[in-house]
């Protein structure tokens, strides 16, 4: 649906890493865990408890910023590598030291940037945007609060579990125009940092979360520019794809109704930037405060941490750990196996056990379309109702070439064959004879071909006039003369001896 205005939109994604422990203390890095229950005097804040940086958690965000072409600590009047550690200061339930070490001026990473595919329809098309990343910094995260919603007046409740846990903050350039571009870039990232092991990133664990930064341009000749800016509005309790996607349509459509009505007054600069809480039950955002700025954190360097150096040695070795990024599997999955551009994202979007069984499949079977095309068939639905991953799938890409080369023509008696070796465990002849399967020659099929072919010059004819349709009368009379042929080889068959007569 097209709008009067042209959404922009920043994200600001905030990723749990997967190490064992926290960034400054010993404490385990674990979802799930009783409540206050991985705790120490680091985390808790307190008094003379010093911090010790995880080597781990610098490592893995080294990775992420690489993955997302990142420059790494390149400051003016610093040396090459340089950055530091900073204390945010405010004060919060779930952040016992009241101040939180994060980074401020001297980021270990900036200016990156991540290719979205923005087609209109994406199984058709590839059209690449770059969506510019401002900075990934690594910070400590805070604990978490647990309110009572019931609206009786119950007590809070902090658990600091999570105080401590090494988080990546990903900070975009305001590049997305759109619900669902915002909703590709999360997809990627999540893909991405997936694939090189950097998190699991599972927003229902919070291990994945997101903030938008939204306003609109409203278009105006008058203006310099040509279009006015709304004030921007930050939204947070953003708790899935759905969710970001549903808040910024709404918080596009609310803030163009609010210029409408106060068109002098609601603008870019004249209003402080606020912060919006998402209400997914309503399907609305709702302010809650002016958004604090920079100063209001009196950032200063953390005092019990010493700078790092990031040497160009340490970066070849993240580099050599990352393997291959989805961007780049997706075009070679494309150029040496000539699947389509979308069949190639569905593939890498399943991961790479799943492109490695695809591969090795492949090689077996010397057709790369066709395996694509029945793992998409057959595979791809039997894991999703076994609640299983490939890894541990019954049938391993061998058995699996081996079952396409001898798997029936018909589709339903494909998927009957497919399910019963799922089922019993047995090989692919036997799962036939078990379907009561004929098996057929294809031989004497070329025959009956050739002969329905000679009984029906008229249909040949129009066929070779271009009238596809023609071509089902020798279908049809093949089928005739042999009860229970493999619909799918018959027309394969007719379809090839055609094209040579």
């Amino acid at each position: 649906m097209t709008v009067p205005y042209r959404l922009v939109v920043g994200l600001e994604v905030h990723v749990q890493l997967l190490t064992r422990t926290k960034l400054f203390c010993g404490c385990r890095n674990q979802f799930g865990l009783p409540p206050n229950s991985a705790t120490c005097p680091v985390c808790l804040g307190l008094p003379g408890a010093l911090p010790v940086m995880n080597e781990q958690a610098f490592r893995l965000a080294l990775r992420a910023a690489l993955a997302l072409n990142c420059t790494i600590a390149r400051h003016p009047h610093h040396p090459p590598g340089f950055t530091k550690w900073d204390r945010k200061n405010y004060y919060y339930p779930d952040l016992p030291k009241n101040y939180q070490i994060s980074q401020y001026d001297l980021p270990f990473s900036h200016d990156g940037w991540l290719e979205i595919n923005v087609a209109a329809d994406p199984k058709k098309d590839y059209v690449p945007k770059r969506i510019g990343i401002i900075r990934v910094h690594l910070e400590e995260d805070a604990g978490k609060n647990l309110h009572d919603e019931t609206g009786r007046g119950g007590d809070s409740l902090v658990d600091l579990n999570r105080a401590g846990t090494p988080l990546l903050e990903i900070v975009t350039h305001p590049h997305m125009n759109s619900p669902e571009e915002a909703i590709a870039f999360l997809e990627e990232i999540r893909l991405l940092l997936r694939e090189i092991g950097v998190s699991d990133c599972e927003m229902q664990e919070g291990s994945l979360r997101c903030d938008a930064n939204v306003n609109v341009h409203i278009p105006a000749e008058e203006e310099p520019g040509g279009y006015v800016a709304t004030p921007i509005v930050e939204i947070k309790n953003l708790n899935s794809f759905r969710a970001v996607g549903r808040a910024l349509a709404y918080e596009g459509r609310r803030q163009f109704e609010e210029y409408q009505r106060q068109p002098q007054h609601y603008r870019l600069g004249k209003l402080l930037k606020t912060t919006a809480g998402w209400d997914d039950a309503r399907g609305v955002t709702v302010v809650q405060r002016h958004k604090e700025e920079a100063a209001d954190y009196r950032y200063f360097p953390e005092p019990d941490l010493v700078p790092v150096i990031v040497s160009d040695r340490w970066l070849e070795e993240v580099r050599a750990e990352m393997g291959e990024l989805p961007q780049q599997q997706r075009q070679r999955l494309v150029s040496q196996y000539g699947l389509t551009a979308y069949d190639a994202q569905v593939l890498t979007a399943k991961g790479r056990a799943m492109v490695a069984y695809f591969e090795k499949a492949a090689a077996i079977l010397g057709d790369a379309r066709l395996v694509a095309n029945r793992m998409s068939d057959l595979i791809y639905p039997a894991l999703t109702e076994r609640k299983e991953e490939i890894t541990t799938f019954p049938i391993g890409p061998e058995a699996f070439a081996n079952f396409l080369r001898q798997a029936p023509g018909n589709s339903q008696d494909r998927r009957d064959v497919f399910a019963i070796m799922l089922r019993d465990g047995v090989d692919v002849a036997e799962a036939k004879r078990r379907a009561g399967i004929k098996e057929w020659d294809e031989a004497a099929l070329r025959d009956a071909v050739q002969q329905a072919i000679a009984a029906n010059p008229k249909a040949v004819s129009d066929f070779k006039k271009g009238k596809e349709a023609a071509k089902m009368a020798i279908v049809g009379a093949v089928m005739k003369a042999n009860k229970g042929a493999p619909n799918d080889l018959v027309r394969r068959l007719v379809d090839e001896a055609l094209m040579q007569s």
